[in-house]
């Protein structure tokens, strides 16, 4: 016999999508600061700084209740911004 599956509760689900907003805005710090060291471009370090005001706003939308919402933002921003990136610095 197999017992039901439990998920997370609202609470939990909120803390652990605010937790990785706040990973994903560290590990973009991280690269922010590798970039300025390397000397890149301005509109390169533009993009990190947008996804630090996604990260910001996916940590808002989770404490709002927002929780699928701010991890479907999350996911699809970091994507388009890593490739905006990477089309940027010539393919």
């Amino acid at each position: 016999m197999t017992s039901p599956q439990q998920g997370l509760t609202p609470r939990q689900a909120r803390r652990l999508r605010m937790a990785i907003a706040g990973c994903a805005m560290t590990a973009m710090a991280v690269v922010l600061v590798i970039q300025l060291g390397d000397g890149s471009s301005l509109r390169s370090i533009g993009l990190y700084g947008a996804a630090f005001i996604l990260s910001g706003a996916v940590i808002e939308m989770s404490r709002r209740g927002r929780t699928r919402l701010g991890m479907a933002v999350l996911g699809a921003g970091f994507v388009l911004l890593l490739g905006a990136d990477w089309w940027l610095r010539g393919h």
